[in-house]
């Protein structure tokens, strides 16, 4: 497990950029992303899957990404990858000390870490997630590439709490294919949005 590895003040980047986020509740607002190489989920459609092996990633320590997102703004992005295979108790506090808010988009396969400001959970059927970060979760994204994902979404909003977020996302390759069933299902399901990847439409990072 990589957490036993962890240099703590210092973590895999893959990339880090200003842009705008597009896909989910904070869609269309501009956040730094900060992209953390290691991932062991293995979905096949992962359009990232070069961030799966974070030794093909260079380690920085995390006062130099501090630096660095406050050039541009005080709202951050933690993916990947699959982020929580690393000890982020660190980064969270130093982020928060330098008023960063930040997010986390993960799949909940790994021990939550740190404090959030807001959880972006992303469940994969291959690893769910841990129990405890379903009542943590401030947004649920369900990516839908087949009919039986919406069997799965519903199964997995059951488990998070009342206020939490719900939306359903066209895996991009599968965006014709299924577009009209997420359409039909949101408007039989009303507590469900659907989250584009406008960031794709765009043509943007």
């Amino acid at each position: 497990m990589l957490k036993e590895y962890n240099l703590l003040n210092k973590l895999p980047v893959m990339e880090k950029f200003f842009t705008i986020q597009g896909e989910g509740h904070f869609s269309g607002k501009p956040f730094y992303f900060i992209r953390l190489g290691g991932c062991d989920v293995g979905c096949h459609w992962c359009d990232v899957k070069e961030s799966w092996d974070h030794n093909q990633h260079k380690f920085i320590e995390i006062n130099k990404l501090i630096d660095d997102v406050k050039k541009y703004t005080n709202n951050v992005v933690i993916t990947g990858g699959e982020p929580l295979m690393w000890n982020l108790s660190e980064l969270t506090k130093q982020f928060s000390s330098n008023n960063i808010k930040l997010h986390l988009e993960t799949s909940g396969a790994y021990d939550l870490t740190g404090e959030w400001d807001w959880i972006c959970l992303s469940p994969k059927k291959k690893m769910l997630p841990k129990p405890e970060i379903y009542n943590k979760a401030d947004e649920l994204k369900v990516i839908i590439y087949n009919n039986d994902d919406f069997r799965f979404a519903i199964e997995e909003s059951e488990k998070v709490k009342s206020t939490c977020k719900l939306f359903l996302q066209p895996e991009w390759s599968k965006f014709k294919k299924m577009k009209d069933k997420i359409i039909q299902f949101v408007m039989e399901n009303k507590n469900w949005n659907i989250s584009l990847q406008i960031h794709k439409y765009l043509e943007i990072d």
